[in-house]
């Protein structure tokens, strides 16, 4: 076994085998009113149909979702004067308060790792992750892997800053 294997046989032991509480918490999180309102933080008013998709979820699945964080009073459904057949929802103040909230729990935790891990090693390990990041945006299973210019032009807009 090359390095290679043995490697992405740690990363994968490492990621899911030792699932911690924030991985678990994350898991949970990436799949109800969390995500709901960080997607709508994130990207501004959108439709139902957009959030089902963006959660990968069912239709019935997204609406109850929206009804729970409505009846909470986090985000607004309404109708499109123009076309009453789309809904367009929205934070509310105490929407926003959620994902403020939400955002700085998870800062909190991970700038908590990064004080024990040390300034150098986290600075290494964010390096790292970038590169790591930047390759995974190519590289897709099944999929031929990607050429020397490919790879070459995605570092080249990544240290820009640029969405591919």
């Amino acid at each position: 076994m090359g390095f290679e294997q043995e490697s992405c046989d740690r990363l994968m032991k490492a990621m899911w085998g030792k699932r911690s509480q924030m991985q678990q918490a994350m898991s949970r999180d990436s799949k109800g009113e969390p995500f709901i309102i960080r997607e709508l933080a994130v990207k501004g008013t959108q439709t139902p149909t957009q959030l089902a998709a963006a959660l990968k979820a069912t239709s019935g699945r997204v609406s109850t979702l929206l009804a729970a964080l409505e009846k909470k009073g986090q985000i607004r459904r309404e109708i499109d004067p123009k076309d009453r057949r789309i809904v367009h929802v929205s934070l509310t103040e105490a929407g926003h308060e959620r994902a403020e909230r939400q955002r700085e729990d998870m800062r909190e935790a991970v700038c908590w790792i990064f004080s024990q891990m040390g300034e150098r090693r986290t600075r290494e390990f964010v390096d790292l992750t970038e590169e790591f990041a930047t390759y995974m945006t190519l590289c897709i299973p099944g999929r031929p892997r990607p050429t020397a210019e490919e790879v070459k032009q995605a570092f080249a807009q990544s240290e820009t800053g640029d969405a591919q």
